[in-house]
């Protein structure tokens, strides 16, 4: 039996696991409920000008070299995955949401692109230390319960040398349920004001909206033994041009660490 059956076999004790979890059990069911949508809008910016842009702002970072063992932690839909796949580098995708890494399979097998795709913890990682040459993710740690003890597990699973990319944004400043400044035809207008309203209410119950980021972040990622820091706070101004459908309001940053 391979490590990708081995992992795979976990999965149902990993889902037991979470759903004797409150909070996470009502964050993984919120972001079920918004697979379809997520599938539908990665699908549609794989093929528009921020695939090319996320490109660019993600090579800054990456050695020059093809085959890179690369964990897309938090995967959603699988955008981030695709791409560094299509690449030519050795992508795992992971997820706490079931439905998520469904879509993912989907629409990898659509872009025929190469990659492993597994429910997972971003908290609780089942991969042996040193494993990865890069860990990634995006939008990804607002969500989390617990983001202190997820980026001790993200430079665990990293080698020496390795490389921690993380764009997110400080979106505990902002009520994500406020749809006004949004374009006409963005998703969030689509999911309607219930659906927003639910994520702002799990938005105000994790500790993480309440600390000033990304400063917050650069000082456990100090604790935890990262080295080699940087911030870049203009990554939306490269990335969200136009204010169309996938236009996000809250300025995205990139933490970049390497271990």
């Amino acid at each position: 039996m391979n490590t990708v059956q081995k992992l795979e076999n976990k999965q149902k004790k990993t889902s037991n696991i979470i759903m004797r979890n409150a909070k996470k059990e009502k964050i993984v069911n919120y972001w079920g409920k918004r697979s379809d949508s997520f599938l539908e809008q990665r699908r549609a910016e794989l093929h528009s000008p921020l695939a090319e842009r996320w490109m660019d702002e993600i090579c800054k970072y990456l050695p020059q070299k093809r085959g890179l063992n690369i964990l897309d932690v938090g995967c959603g839909a699988g955008f981030f995955s695709i791409l560094l796949a299509k690449e030519g580098h050795k992508v795992v995708g992971t997820d706490l949401t079931k439905e998520m890494i469904e879509r993912s399979k989907i629409l990898a097998r659509e872009e025929r692109a190469d990659g492993c795709f597994l429910v997972m913890d971003a908290e609780k990682l089942e991969f042996q230390a040193g494993r990865f040459d890069v860990v990634i993710s995006r939008n990804l740690t607002w969500t989390l319960p617990n983001p202190k003890k997820a980026y001790r597990e993200w430079f665990r699973v990293l080698k020496k040398g390795g490389i921690l990319l993380n764009f997110d944004g400080n979106y505990g400043e902002n009520d994500v349920s406020d749809t006004s400044i949004l374009p006409e035809n963005h998703a969030h207008h689509m999911l309607g004001d219930e659906m927003m309203r639910e994520c702002e209410e799990i938005k105000k119950q994790l500790s993480i909206s309440s600390v000033q980021r990304p400063a917050w972040d650069m000082s456990v990622l100090g604790q935890i033994g990262f080295k080699k820091f940087s911030i870049d706070f203009d990554v939306s101004e490269r990335i969200y041009i136009e204010k169309d459908e996938f236009y996000n309001p809250v300025p995205l940053f990139c933490v970049c660490a390497t271990k």
